[in-house]
């Protein structure tokens, strides 16, 4: 079959033992491959060498995006701007690379005017949702492949020697380095580990597993003090007060900040987490730069948000966690949630000053041009509102009756029926 003839499939492709022997596979079945590998900041990948192994395996042609100042400034800030976190722990450091790999995946098919998406996520995880309906809301007409829920691929590869021994059989390089005992998943915003030995949600784990931070036993004796100065509740300019380094390109500032961050053993977590698929979930995870710009950006709400903005927003960020980490990014209801969270952030500007050490993010002090803080009003010295603000504390009482007539009616019923 000539090459014209044949479907075309785009598959996510790392370079791994999985996706290597997937893009062998889709071959073997009559499509054409076309590799696509999103560059989102994964330490000391070898890009050059992907690209050679992905044709020498079979692929018409491999595509690099390098995907790193889209997915800090449309993705990471869009998650920070409103204080996303799922479950109370998990920063989302997966889920929000997710949607940016699969918009880049949807336009290079949409070019090479391929029918297809392929990945190789496994049938158990949240990333076959995440791709697939990330695809589907940017195009209604993509096809998705998935091996790991092909009947036929799982009776051929029951376990890594099947999948080694067919790369044998075909020729295709696998890295010789004994495989770790768990899997890593790796971007800009995080690195998580999971499965494997961690599968025991009881068993620890090595303190040489992490790539991004250092242990608190192991960060300086002495603090690191930085500056962050947020507008509209981005972050635009990061300062190290310690030695005088400013960073203001949006990705350069978030790559220090994950420098200083796990410098300093900022960003570690080890949880247990329920995946939209209905299966709990144990994942070690690593998030420097996001943890200590999420404390400062909550600091500058505190003294620039109305209370019950604040009291709105934060349950949009609930909202905004379980949509990010179910997949749906490209929904209606995730663009309504972004652009309140959005308007939200219109006065959140400010400098906050952190200190970092041995794993803790202390603030220590913050300013905005905005800042619905009065100290007259909040000071205890004065008896009034200052010469601002007309406030006195005798209103209070009246305040606190009417506040407590429904309580005393709920008293009086409970009263009545002996409770």
């Amino acid at each position: 079959m000539s090459t014209a003839s044949k479907p075309k499939v785009i598959l996510a492709y790392s370079g791994g033992l999985d996706t290597s022997v997937i893009l062998k596979w889709l071959s073997e079945k009559g499509f054409e491959v076309i590799c696509f590998c999103a560059d989102v900041g994964q330490q000391h990948e070898d890009f050059d060498a992907i690209k050679v192994k992905a044709t020498n395996t079979g692929a018409t042609k491999c595509v690099v995006t390098d995907l790193r100042k889209e997915f800090v400034e449309n993705y990471i800030f869009e998650a920070l701007k409103c204080n996303a976190i799922y479950e109370g722990r998990y920063l989302l450091g997966t889920s929000v690379a997710r949607p940016c790999i699969a918009k880049e995946m949807v336009r290079i098919a949409k070019e090479e005017g391929a029918q297809y998406v392929a990945h190789g996520a496994t049938g158990k995880g949240n990333d076959q949702v995440r791709f697939e309906m990330c695809a589907q809301a940017l195009d209604a007409k993509i096809k998705t492949i998935a091996p790991w829920r092909d009947a036929e691929f799982i009776e051929s590869f029951k376990g890594r020697s099947d999948l080694l021994a067919y790369c044998t059989k075909h020729g295709i390089p696998v890295d010789a380095k004994p495989k770790s005992n768990y899997s890593i998943d790796e971007n800009l915003f995080h690195t998580s580990y999971e499965s494997g030995v961690l599968e025991d949600a009881a068993c620890t784990y090595e303190e040489s597993m992490f790539k991004m931070t250092v242990s608190p036993k192991a960060a300086p004796e002495e603090s690191t003090n930085i500056e962050i100065e947020f507008v509209k509740g981005v972050p635009v300019k990061l300062t190290n007060k310690t030695d005088g380094t400013v960073k203001t390109d949006p990705l350069d500032l978030f790559m220090y900040a994950n420098e200083i961050g796990g410098a300093n053993a900022i960003g570690r977590i080890d949880i247990v987490e329920n995946r939209f698929v209905g299966i709990k979930s144990r994942g070690v995870y690593e998030t420097p730069g996001g943890t200590l710009l999420r404390a400062a950006h909550m600091d500058l709400e505190g003294i620039c948000m109305d209370r019950e903005v604040k009291r709105i927003t934060e349950g949009l960020a609930n909202e905004f966690a379980r949509l990010c980490y179910n997949g749906f990014w490209f929904a209606p209801e995730m663009d309504l949630i972004r652009n309140s969270i959005t308007y939200s952030q219109k006065d959140v500007t400010g400098v906050v000053s952190l200190e970092l050490y041995k794993g803790n993010v202390i603030v220590r002090g913050r300013t905005s041009p905005n800042a619905l803080y009065n100290p007259d009003l909040a000071s205890m010295d004065i008896e009034g509102g200052g010469g601002d603000f007309d406030y006195n504390p005798a209103d209070a009482a009246g305040f606190i009756r009417i506040n407590a007539v429904r309580l005393k009616t709920y008293a009086a019923l409970r009263a009545n029926t002996k409770e």
